[in-house]
């Protein structure tokens, strides 16, 4: 039977992610431009999922302590000792290639190409970034015309892995990437990455929050016409929500 997965941006790198009743909130983190919500008018959801412990992803997530953690060892131990978190997938977390069950939802963790100090700061470290692949089935090298996959890909920087992994064998339906450069991939890169994913739908993330990653969409709209991908772009405000089935 196919589920559908709605997708809802707040702002940065900030989504919440629905697979039939499952609840997901990626990277929380409500000081940014694109949401007016404040962490305390968001319910709990059922996991958090973490990319990586820079301060623009983690910020919120000490309001969200009651939720299941879905993050990288070193993360989940610093949010259990720092941010007041009692439960992790697995007990302690997972790690890079690893696939859980969360519920409806299942979350695999692919690569980052980024850095990884916990609040953006150089005394504790949070093992590799990640990106994360959320389904409603899961990954298989049999076809499967009935799965919907989104692929968050956290912080990062252009990368093989794109095309010759996620791509082909994760199957992503839609992508959300960064585009604000300077600390990520910009637009050209981004709409590279778009392309060799060969996804339906991409949105942009991780942009405007501050002076270093202003760009103008319009110019990521662009780069990614100029691949020739049939990919369907959206810009997003924050809370406007997206159904993919």
């Amino acid at each position: 039977m196919t589920m559908s997965l709605e997708l809802t941006y707040h702002g940065h790198s900030t989504w919440h992610v629905d697979v039939d009743g499952t609840s997901l909130l990626i990277d929380p983190f409500f000081d940014n431009p694109h949401t007016d919500l404040d962490a305390a008018d968001v319910a709990t959801p059922d996991y958090i999922l973490l990319t990586h412990g820079h301060a623009d992803h983690i910020g919120h997530a000490e309001q969200f302590a009651e939720a299941t953690l879905v993050a990288t060892p070193e993360i989940v131990s610093y949010a259990k000792d720092e941010l007041g978190f009692e439960d992790a997938v697995g007990g302690i977390g997972m790690n890079l290639g690893g696939t859980v069950d969360c519920d409806d939802a299942v979350v695999s963790m692919v690569r980052a190409d980024h850095t990884n100090g916990i609040n953006t700061d150089h005394e504790y470290e949070g093992g590799m970034p990640a990106g994360f692949i959320i389904s409603d089935t899961t990954p298989t090298q049999v076809a499967d015309t009935e799965s919907t996959t989104f692929y968050h890909a956290g912080d990062t920087a252009l990368m093989s892995e794109m095309k010759d992994v996620i791509g082909p064998s994760l199957e992503p339906d839609a992508a959300a990437i960064p585009i604000g450069d300077h600390f990520t991939m910009g637009p050209m890169q981004a709409a590279i990455a778009v392309d060799w994913l060969d996804v339906e739908h991409a949105f942009p993330m991780h942009y405007d929050t501050f002076p270093p990653i202003e760009v103008d969409t319009d110019d990521w709209e662009r780069e990614v016409q100029a691949t020739e991908s049939e990919v369907t772009t959206h810009i997003l405000d924050g809370e406007e929500s997206v159904v993919l089935d």
